[in-house]
């Protein structure tokens, strides 16, 4: 990453603007162009240094909900139990660790009550047993690099 890189992440871990040409607007206050914008973050999508561009929503003021869950898949039936978990439109992403929980993914659903429901699926679906951690309290994580 160069400067620029740097200072597109920070700057636009600030929000974009809710205007006509968000992307125009933030490549104003970092002195480029939109076309250069734009480019510079599919490149950081594509080397993989920002896995995604996009809001954050507090789900809860909107009556969803969220939760962190993990279960021990085999190691070798480790991709097809990952691909029936992935497969769920309310599991947001998946990580595999290294710890007896190998896999570790968010569900989102549109009630509370529904995250029980997706976890019963989960468990019936694979044959492993999901452990829920629900969010007790609320952080705000912001990362800023050094230009």
């Amino acid at each position: 990453m160069d400067e620029i890189d740097k200072a597109i992440i920070n700057h636009l871990q600030g929000g974009l603007q809710v205007c006509e040409r968000p992307y125009q607007r933030a490549a104003d206050e970092l002195g480029i162009s939109e076309d250069a914008l734009i480019t510079r973050l599919a490149s950081l999508l594509e080397r993989g240094i920002l896995t995604r561009i996009g809001p954050l929503f507090q789900i809860e003021k909107a009556g969803g909900a969220f939760t962190l869950a993990a279960l021990h898949a085999p190691a070798d039936h480790y991709e097809v139990i990952a691909a029936k978990v992935n497969a769920l439109p309310e599991v947001a992403h998946n990580y595999e660790r290294e710890h007896a929980l190998n896999m570790w993914f968010v569900v989102a659903t549109e009630t509370p009550a529904q995250i029980f429901d997706v976890i019963k699926v989960i468990e019936q679906e694979t044959g492993c047993r999901v452990f829920n951690f629900p969010k007790t309290k609320e952080y705000f994580v912001e990362l800023k690099l050094r230009a």
